[in-house]
């Protein structure tokens, strides 16, 4: 068991422990400055927080869903711009049905909330051809409802592969200039990385400044790849229903001290 397990578990400890955090991200907030435009965040460790916890996959699902409108909050307080929340891959749609039926209506909900906040432009992210016609739906409605918000732009990448969006984003543009009648030799003349950032899920938006994902693991399991060339990165032990608000400042301190040269 973890000391993370432990605090968990023992509640006089839990709250000496969240005091003191609150004293330092009061600290580290003081100092903070040149905070991120465009966060990307890949929300992973719910099922292995469930098992830690004692509680079904379910549950850990649940917690990581409802954590996600504290972190917007967060990000409100800032200069953030836009979120992306990666919240279920392609490959996540290849889960036992047990799992995958139960997560997506939580998804549903989730989104749902959003929306009913009204503090929120969502934005959906991912091949939603893929998806569940209601899943799809519910996405679908969520951007015409919230098109107006004069708010953080939220993307919700659900049923989100980065090699997916690349694929798709070739596949618009030819069908665009096969429209236009262009020929496929006139089109590798003129062709550049622009035309195909034009036919992204994420068009028209900042690319990521700084990446974060949660549980440990560091690696970016294909999230954002063409838009994340030269993002920030940042990976925090936390499993992301455990992921708390000095969590957050540490990211956005750990971004601040970064010298970024964009490739240059």
């Amino acid at each position: 068991m973890g000391l993370r397990d432990v605090v968990e578990r023992t509640p006089g400890l839990r709250s000496l422990l969240d005091r003191a955090y609150r004293l330092y991200g009061r600290r580290v907030e003081v100092h903070l400055a040149n905070t991120p435009h465009h966060i990307g965040v890949i929300l992973d460790g719910n099922r292995r927080w469930a098992k830690a916890t004692g509680g079904s996959t379910a549950y850990g699902h649940q917690r990581g869903a409802d954590k996600i409108s504290e972190f917007l909050g967060w990000c409100a307080e800032t200069e953030v711009r836009v979120v992306t929340l990666w919240m279920l891959s392609t490959d996540n749609l290849a889960r036992p049905a047990e799992e995958l039926v139960p997560l997506l209506g939580i998804i549903e909900d989730t989104v749902q909330g959003l929306v009913e906040a009204g503090r929120w432009k969502v934005h959906p992210v991912g091949a939603l051809d893929l998806l569940p016609a209601r899943t799809a739906e519910v996405l679908k409605q969520a951007a015409q409802d919230t098109e107006h918000v004069d708010g953080l732009t939220v993307n919700v990448a659900i049923g989100y592969g980065g090699r997916q969006e690349i694929a798709d984003a070739v596949r618009s543009l030819l069908q665009e200039h096969a429209g236009r009648g262009t020929s496929i030799e006139e089109l590798a003349e003129i062709l550049d990385v622009e035309h195909i950032a034009e036919h992204l899920y994420t068009k028209g938006q900042p690319d990521p400044d700084l990446v974060i994902r949660t549980s440990g693991e560091q690696r970016l399991s294909g999230f954002l790849l063409w838009q994340s060339a030269h993002s920030e990165f940042y990976f925090c032990e936390a499993y992301w229903p455990a992921f708390r608000k000095v969590d957050f400042l540490r990211a956005l301190r750990d971004y601040q001290l970064r010298n970024r040269r964009m490739g240059r």
